[in-house]
């Protein structure tokens, strides 16, 4: 009986549903989602790490572990009979005495580290796909690396507090924007270091004196890279009825600040307008109504890092170090004053900055650094240079196919013993538009006891920790110890202030 029942439920069924029991496969169809439907997930593993790694300083700078004590100490003989003592004697008698610049040096060591953590579930998530835990050291390693390349390049720990910029110089233009007529407007610029630039967007605001809140729950303050604001200059547009003017701005360049931040407004409601990376600005429309004031906090100098040691930039720009540095004028306000092209196939402020080298300390640098800003306009200055300049074109070409576009990738340095001597021009990540830096990994001098100009001197190198649980959640932390330690500053250099054109 339960078999006849069977086949009469059956029957029944297939009544109801109008069709035969051979088209239920055909009633599904593909579904318009991955994630939806009775469908395959075609999924590729592992995740992929889409995310530049760019660290050359990083990766060029030696890494040597055996620091020890809370800072590293050297002394170096800077320059042998200054005072050029005559080396001609009389019959009999003995030569003069001859003197010895020496300098003291340090460098204090500082604690380098990120956290990271996943969670069970995310652990449990991952199993098939990816593991997930070795994925979170790796990218805390990474991490650790651009941090370190950025604080190579550009940290502030003691070099130097920048310097409260001047009162702008304001006056009124009255075309070529949108600001009010017959409106006294006042201008605040605040300078900042590179951490500070890179910290900083007209959309979020400048970065405050900060209290952070740490892995293990400890907060602490720290600065964040900018300049006591200056005082509010200002200038009223002409009662002119036109909603067409603008502000013509400018400062005194400050030694350390690699851009500037200007804020516009009526008095006691200036806002932050724009950032540039010269000392001057035009002021073309008013400061977006959300725009963080300068009342925010810049009432003092948050320019210094305490938990950061000193980078090459700002080795440079310390008072005393030797180290080339030269500013561009600051020119048409807005507009600055861009590299000059030498009409020879040069650049005359990188020749003077070579020559400088050469006349003071007889050496030429190895590298000069530069943001795709600077790379691009000196391509153009050199090419464009003249119908007489000394430059060579070397064409590669396979079955007379011809790739167009032309670069300069490197600098022919007229002041060297040996004669011309090649440069690399390279591009670096985090070098901000405005700013030329000269690195050397050499020094020319015999028996120097310099094996390597700069080095990262450790008292740890990149070790991880696993944190033992406290929550459903595995906990990772990627540590190092150390310091950069630059034995010759005067063979560093850097030409800052430079506007784009």
């Amino acid at each position: 009986m339960s078999v006849d029942i069977s086949k009469e439920t059956l029957e029944l069924a297939k009544a109801a549903l109008g069709k035969p029991n051979e088209e239920l496969a055909k009633a599904f169809t593909q579904s318009a989602l991955a994630i939806t439907g009775i469908t395959a997930y075609d999924l590729q593993a592992p995740a992929l790490n889409l995310y530049p790694v760019l660290t050359p300083l990083r990766n060029k700078t030696p890494r040597v572990v055996g620091g020890k004590g809370i800072q590293a100490n050297w002394r170096a003989v800077t320059a042998i009979n200054p005072s050029r003592g005559g080396i001609g004697i009389s019959e009999g008698n003995r030569g003069v005495v001859m003197d010895e610049t020496v300098g003291e040096y340090y460098a204090k060591f500082v604690g380098l580290g990120l956290e990271n953590s996943v969670t069970f579930e995310a652990d449990y998530a991952g199993v098939g796909f990816q593991d997930v835990k070795a994925l979170a050291t790796m990218n805390l390693l990474r991490a650790m690396m651009i941090g370190e390349e950025s604080m190579i390049l550009g940290g502030n720990g003691d070099a130097i507090a920048l310097a409260t910029p001047v009162t702008p110089t304001v006056a009124d233009v009255a075309t070529g924007g949108t600001l009010l007529p017959a409106t006294a407007y006042k201008v605040i610029v605040v300078a900042l270091t590179l951490d500070g630039y890179q910290a900083s967007s007209v959309a979020s605001g400048l970065p405050l004196s900060a209290t952070r809140t740490l892995a293990g729950g400890v907060t602490e303050a720290y600065n964040q890279g900018t300049s006591i604001q200056s005082a509010a200059g200002g200038a009223t547009t002409a009662s002119d009825g036109n909603s067409t003017h603008c502000l013509s701005v400018s400062t005194t360049a400050i030694t350390g600040a690699v851009a500037y931040a200007w804020f516009v407004g009526t008095t006691g409601a200036e806002k932050l307008n724009q950032i540039t990376t010269i000392n001057s600005a035009k002021i073309v429309a008013a400061s977006a109504s959300g725009g963080q004031l300068a009342s925010a906090g810049f009432s003092a100098d948050k320019s210094k890092n305490a938990l950061s040691f000193d980078g090459l930039l700002y080795q440079i720009f310390k008072s005393g170090s030797g180290a080339y540095v030269y500013s561009m004028a600051t020119g048409t306000p807005g507009t600055g004053t861009p590299l000059t092209g030498d009409t020879l196939g040069g650049i005359t402020e990188i020749d003077v900055a070579l020559r400088a080298f050469w006349d003071n300390y007889r050496l030429s640098p190895s590298v000069i650094w530069v943001n795709a800003q600077e790379q691009k306009n000196i391509s153009v200055k050199i090419l464009t240079g003249s119908a007489t300049a000394a430059q060579r074109f070397v064409f590669d070409s396979k079955q007379g196919v011809l790739a167009g576009g032309t670069m300069v990738r490197s600098y022919l340095n007229k002041f060297t013993m040996s004669g011309a001597q090649e440069i690399p021009i390279m591009l670096h990540p985090n070098l901000p538009p405005g700013t030329i830096m000269f690195d050397t990994d050499e020094i020319p001098y015999p028996l120097s006891g310099v094996g390597m100009v700069k080095r990262m001197l450790l008292r740890m190198d990149y070790y991880q920790i696993e944190w033992p649980l406290r929550t459903r959640k595995y906990e990772y932390g990627v540590y190092a110890d150390g310091v950069l330690q630059n034995y010759f500053p005067p063979a560093f250099g850097a030409i800052i202030n430079i506007a784009n054109g």
